[in-house]
């Protein structure tokens, strides 16, 4: 089984189980789990969830890439669109969670494997966890809730780690806010026994200690603001551009360079208009409009070509430099999709006697 699920004392366990594959989850390791957490919010034998991995190198690398590029590729865009809503829907649903959710992200953190852990209720880092959102280098943009994480991180620092997909460690992702408490990976059977056990989410914060901070994103972060906090990506480029002296400073712009210049636009976008957004459910509506215009109008096939397919990592992008987008097609890439927006409703807010989770609300 890709997904285990099981009740473990007074927790309900899911265990992703696909580590050659680094836990991408497809769209029925998705739909188990959903179907898991619905069932359970009704189950009083259930006082919590606890959400890991096997295999120990990977929490979850995110969604299987698979799934989005080859209906992509063969023109079943709507394929692709259900597998990013049932994907969104479940990262709702564990923010909305009306019961603790413990995730333990134990390894490489991507995408997807981002929205089933860094939107939970208690999300516990590792000296393994390396998170990053390194979309923009696949055409593709930061997802599954990820732009509202990075619009509320300390200062700039989430322009900087979704426009370079610099990896951040366990330090690095509780100063960003993916994580809220660092606990050594020996110590997590023991820990997981504990809450199973007890039912207490609370008990992570007993397990916690202090994670390595030297060379940190905080020990950059006047770097960060002073170049990521600028307006447009020009400036951010020519901030880079301009101190070629510095290590640091070269190594953002190599990172940059990697990803699609109208990837990059989308995200710097939705990050700062993010900071108006109120909630995640916001976030998911408009990462849904960028997602559906990178599949059907962007770079996405292109990036997952050069990166994957063919390997060669010389893409071929829709634009050749940053100030060459179009900021009417940029605009075009924010609007509601003719198929209609993503909105996620709560369990039990519908009529009905199943559970309604997502809306696909016509554009006008």
């Amino acid at each position: 089984m890709d997904v285990i699920i099981r009740i473990d004392g007074r927790a309900g366990r899911i265990t992703l189980n696909r580590p050659r594959a680094l836990n991408a989850l497809t769209l029925q390791m998705v739909t188990l789990m959903e179907q898991a957490l619905l069932a359970w919010v009704h189950d009083p034998a259930v006082r919590i969830v606890i959400i890991d991995a096997a295999g120990g190198r990977s929490f979850c690398a995110g969604g299987d890439i698979a799934e989005l590029y080859d209906p992509v590729k063969a023109g079943d865009i709507e394929a692709a669109r259900r597998h990013c809503r049932t994907e969104y829907a479940l990262d709702a649903l564990i923010a909305t969670y009306s019961k603790p959710v413990v995730t333990l992200m134990d390894g490489m953190t991507m995408g997807g494997g981002i929205g089933i852990s860094a939107h939970a209720s208690h999300t516990v880092a590792t000296e393994n966890t390396a998170i990053s959102v390194p979309e923009c280098s696949v055409g593709f943009v930061p997802d599954s809730g990820a732009t509202h994480i990075l619009s509320r991180a300390p200062g700039h620092i989430g322009e900087y780690a979704a426009l370079t997909g610099v990896k951040l460690n366990a330090a690095d992702a509780i100063d960003a806010g993916f994580a809220s408490v660092y606990v050594v990976a020996e110590k997590l059977p023991e820990l997981s026994a504990a809450i199973a056990a007890s039912g207490e989410p609370d008990l992570v914060f007993t397990f916690a200690g202090r994670p390595e901070r030297a060379g940190g994103l905080l020990d950059r972060r006047e770097d960060i603001d002073a170049v990521f906090g600028l307006a447009t990506l020009a400036e951010i480029v020519e901030a880079l551009s301009a101190r070629d002296d510095d290590e640091w400073h070269r190594a953002s712009l190599r990172r940059m360079n990697r990803g699609s210049p109208l990837s990059l636009a989308m995200t710097l976008r939705a990050i700062q208009q993010g900071r108006l957004t109120p909630d995640l459910a916001g976030a998911l509506r408009t990462e849904y409009r960028l997602v559906c215009g990178c599949m059907e109008h962007g770079d996405f096939l292109e990036g997952v070509r050069a990166a994957l397919i063919d390997r060669d990592r010389e893409p071929r992008w829709k634009y050749g430099s940053v100030e060459d987008v179009p900021s009417k097609v940029l605009d075009g890439m924010f609007a509601p999709p003719e198929s209609g927006d993503f909105d996620f409703i709560p369990p039990g807010s519908g009529t009905g006697s199943e559970p309604i989770k997502v809306r696909i609300g016509h554009a006008g």
